[in-house]
């Protein structure tokens, strides 16, 4: 478990705890925003969330106690991981939450050396953009297998 807090600069807004135990995680909290506010995940179950979890690297970032933001990271952690289910919570939008946020995942030290980190997203193209990512420089040697309304099934 890494905790990660505000630099000193961070202290004109309200700081944001950002962690990777997976026991200060809101689970409830994560599984409504992911089902009912998500562009990519409407309506998955709760089991569902909590499997994901426990199989990846997560990282919650909390106000007060209360989780408004998270990321999960499915690794390899040698020469592979895929970031998903990053958000910051509508409310709490605009205020460099999310840059904190991908600063925690990009610093972890099970996340160094790896040769390939990938994403998927139809936003925040600048964020990512700044911590290293791009477009795939070769897509025509990646493949997918989607399945948009699974869990609508």
């Amino acid at each position: 478990m890494i905790s990660f807090f505000p630099r000193q600069a961070d202290s004109v807004m309200p700081h944001l705890k950002i962690s990777s135990d997976k026991a200060e995680l809101d689970v409830p909290a994560i599984h409504h925003f992911l089902s009912t506010q998500s562009t990519w995940a409407i309506g998955i179950a709760q089991a569902t969330v909590q499997r994901a979890i426990d199989h990846s690297l997560c990282f919650g970032g909390t106000l007060d106690g209360r989780q408004v933001a998270f990321a999960r990271v499915v690794s390899d952690y040698a020469t592979f991981a895929y970031l998903v289910d990053v958000y910051v919570l509508e409310e709490c939008r605009g205020r460099g939450y999310s840059k904190r946020l991908m600063e925690a995942v990009m610093a972890h030290p099970d996340l160094q050396g790896l040769r390939r980190f990938m994403l998927a997203t139809s936003t925040a193209h600048g964020l990512y953009a700044r911590h290293g990512f791009t477009a795939p420089l070769r897509p025509e040697t990646l493949m997918e297998r989607y399945v948009p309304d699974i869990y609508r099934r």
